[in-house]
Order: structure tokens, then sequence, then C-alpha cells
């Protein structure tokens, strides 16, 4: 068994056990964090089972979706972009990725419209809200995003299928679940006006357990399965 491999299967059994211990029945997807391991990396979890790839930089994700592609070619594969995105590279998300997570602008979700190949299905797509108002972080303000979300919805070639969330670091579970449930709050909000989102994409390495705890449907995890970021050039 290859480390990944074996990353892999503790990773689900924790999402197991969070799932449990929060008494939810509904399943929560993993996405793998493949940012800055090459395609030999993807390759080892894909011969473990995994489906679904996250990407932050775009060109890189990119290289590894063509990769995978001919290395893989019967292996249907998910990737998701889940990392900011400029308007010069609004075209190659449209063009390769099945999903991106991290819209918080209408003008990006407007590019990508446009963009999208009408040959391929909808781009699924969810909006990065900034939950806690880090200062640092990406994502549209709580108070903006109903008005975004009812635009985006509108728009062809795209599918709104819920939000995203990256809060800054908190020291205890509770900290963390609390954070996580405002952007549930949000989430059922929206659902509220009609929306039918279905996804909820929050928690990562460190704090996946309290996001199942307050209702993510999708975990990203990176470092619990391909270990430490190699640094990028």
């Amino acid at each position: 068994m290859t480390t990944i491999e074996n990353n892999l299967q503790e990773v689900n059994q924790r999402i197991l056990r969070a799932c449990a211990l929060a008494q939810r029945s509904t399943p929560v997807a993993l996405l793998a964090v493949s940012k800055t391991f090459g395609p030999d990396a993807v390759a080892d979890a894909v011969a473990a089972g995994q489906r679904a790839f996250g990407e932050n930089y775009i060109q890189e994700g990119v290289e590894k979706i063509l990769a995978l592609r001919a290395s893989h070619p019967a292996v249907a594969l998910q990737w998701h972009c889940i990392g900011p995105i400029q308007s010069n590279k609004t075209r190659l998300v449209a063009e390769h990725f099945d999903w991106v997570q991290s819209v918080d602008r209408l003008k990006i979700a407007q590019r990508l419209s446009e963009q999208r190949p009408p040959e391929l299905p909808p781009l699924q797509l969810c909006l990065q809200v900034n939950v806690d108002g880090g200062a640092n972080k990406s994502g549209v303000a709580p108070a903006d995003l109903p008005a975004l979300a009812e635009a985006v919805a509108q728009l062809p070639r795209l599918a709104l299928r819920g939000l995203m969330c990256i809060p800054e670091p908190a020291e205890s579970f509770e900290a963390q679940r609390a954070v996580f449930l405002q952007a549930k709050a949000l989430f059922d909000q929206l659902n509220a006006r009609g929306l039918g989102l279905d996804t909820l994409s929050m928690g990562m390495s460190d704090d996946m357990d309290a996001a199942i705890a307050a209702g993510s449907t999708l975990v990203r995890v990176g470092r619990a399965i391909f270990g430490s970021r190699a640094a990028r050039a």
C-alpha cells in the first residue's frame, strides 16, 4: 500500500467518524487538494480510488488535467478550481475544469459563463464567502451574498451549486464549528430563497471534523493525503 493510499483510507475513516459523531446520515464528499504535487501523486490517489481533485493554481492544474487525461483515458476524474481567479485566467478555467469553488465577483462569473464551451456540461459553481471577515481572505461579504447568488444563478452555461469558505484558523473545535455554522446559516438562507443549493464546501485537514459537525457536504483535504506542500518555484 502506498503512503497516499494509506492516507486516503485514514481520511475517509475520519470523515465517517465525524459523520457518526454529528449523527449525519448524508454523505460527505472528499476533494483531494493536489496543488504543488505532480501528476504521479495524483495517479497514486487515482489508483487508490480517489476521483475528485482540487487545484489552486490554474495553469498548474490545467497541466495536470491534461497529463491525467492522457495517462488515464478511461477514468472519469472531476477537477475543481479552488484558488483565486484573475480575469485573464477565466478561459482556462472555463475550458478545462468541471467545478469552480472560488467565485466571489459577478464579473468573473460572467466571463466563465461566456467562455464555457457549449459542447461541455455546465460549469458547476460555488460562491466563496468571507464568512468571518478575514482581512486577507477572498470571498464575497455575507451582506452581498444574496444579490450575487441571484445574479449568478441566471447565467447560462453555469450551475450554481453552493458555497465555499476558508475561515481564519481557530484554536478549538467549538470555535471552528461556530464559524462554519455561520456559513451553514447563509447556505440555508439562500435555499429559503429558492436557489436549490446542495453543496457546502468547508473543512480542510485541520478543521474538517468541525466543518462536518456544522453541515459541510464536501471537505477539501491536501496535507493529510499528500503530505507537506512542496515549495513552488
